[in-house]
């Protein structure tokens, strides 16, 4: 159990810092009172709300991109003891 919680700790750190930097580039530049739907109607969220989905889209698909990594990294041993 201990492992695990040491990956999961790899990537959900990383993950956090990658989407937080992120978060911060992005909305350097993008207004979150601008942003329109796809059909061009205008997206009536808080400012907040808006900030609060993008940062946690954010650390999802950083996460991804660091759980991929941690299970592409695994020895082949290691993927066939797990059969």
């Amino acid at each position: 159990m201990k492992a695990y919680a040491q990956r999961a700790a790899a990537v959900a750190w990383p993950a956090f810092l990658v989407a937080a930097v992120l978060e911060i580039a992005v909305f350097a530049f993008v207004d979150p009172f601008t942003l329109h739907t796809l059909n061009g109607a205008s997206l009536e969220w808080s400012a907040t709300a808006v900030y609060s989905l993008a940062f946690f889209v954010f650390w999802a698909t950083t996460a991804s991109a660091c759980a991929l990594t941690l299970m592409l990294h695994r020895a082949a041993e290691e993927v066939n003891r797990l059969r």
